[in-house]
């Protein structure tokens, strides 16, 4: 789940934004590295005090002629310690709102830029994250990406692309708990007869089966509008909200059914479920999920 998680900050968002987004220049300065893997990418939006509202970011970007300076801090910044190009969004108008966010192709050379201390987490502990510092950081006017005060249209744009990308991770982890689970239930005795054979861990077996389908038939439907150039917001959402909390109950029921050995770190299921819970918190909160749904929805049905 950490290479997965790590491999999608990087191709989703960052090479994907740079693809969508960047001008011609930008592209052939830094694609070629980024895809074949020499270069590793990262994007930085989350802050300290700016989470679920990232419009509050601090990260200031202040105009000096030929070149923008940048003052402040991102938070949980997966890849930060490894990222050789990062996509960074900070404030280059603090009066303009939403409108006053503008996004920036950091290398990790630029004066100025370095990355503190790598967060000790939960879960997903095969995943680099850390704090980004800028202190007097020279960002040259040729790394905005996009236009000025652009930054929240790029930034929205991706999240679509971002939930969609991001359920394959829960998706995996159902289906890794089902791997632990399956031939376990059939080596594991109790009463003298193998614990598959009782019907209580048949129906969570079956409950753990269900909810990797559904999720998959959602999630996939969601990439396909993708494809087609038809992403719904609402959707993407969705889907995400549902894989992420359906992968946790996954994880909890794997760990039950292995009873003690499920609960010791020897077996996997442990793991699973630290892993599993990042996808409850990052690309938008469930509670965040939840409130766009029915936002779209009342829009959607709005006289």
């Amino acid at each position: 789940a950490s290479v997965g998680l790590s491999y999608g900050a990087h191709s989703n968002l960052c090479v994907n934004q740079l693809r969508r987004w960047g001008n011609e220049e930008q592209k052939r300065k830094y694609l070629p590295k980024l895809i074949t893997g020499a270069h590793v990418g990262s994007l930085a939006m989350s802050e300290p005090g700016a989470g679920s509202d990232v419009v509050s970011m601090k990260l200031r970007a202040d105009d000096k002629g030929d070149h923008y300076v940048l003052n402040g801090n991102k938070m949980w910044i997966t890849n930060g310690p490894i990222a050789d190009i990062l996509v960074v969004y900070a404030k280059t108008d603090k009066q303009a709102g939403s409108r006053g966010i503008t996004t920036f192709i950091i290398e990790k050379g630029f004066k100025g830029f370095s990355t503190a201390q790598k967060l000790d987490k939960l879960g997903m502990r095969g995943s680099d994250t850390c704090e980004l510092v800028f202190e007097d950081c020279i960002v040259p006017k040729e790394n905005v990406l996009g236009q000025i005060g652009g930054g929240v249209g790029i930034l929205m744009s991706g999240l679509d692309f971002e939930r969609t990308v991001l359920c394959g991770g829960p998706i995996g982890i159902m289906q890794a708990c089902l791997d632990v689970v399956l031939p376990y239930i059939h080596e594991r005795e109790q009463f003298g007869k193998p614990i598959g054979t009782f019907q209580l861990l048949q129906g969570k077996l079956a409950d753990m089966y269900v909810a990797l389908s559904t999720s998959r038939a959602y999630a996939y439907a969601v990439a396909q509008a993708c494809d087609r150039g038809e992403p719904a917001r609402k959707d993407a959402a969705g889907a995400i909200l549902y894989t992420a909390e359906k992968a946790t109950q996954c994880a909890l029921d794997a760990i039950q059914m292995l009873g003690g050995n499920g609960y010791i770190n020897e077996f996997p299921t442990g793991r699973l479920l630290r892993d599993a819970k990042l996808y409850e918190i990052g690309a938008g909160t469930s509670e965040i999920r939840r409130w766009l749904i029915g936002r779209e929805l009342f829009g959607e049905t709005s006289a």
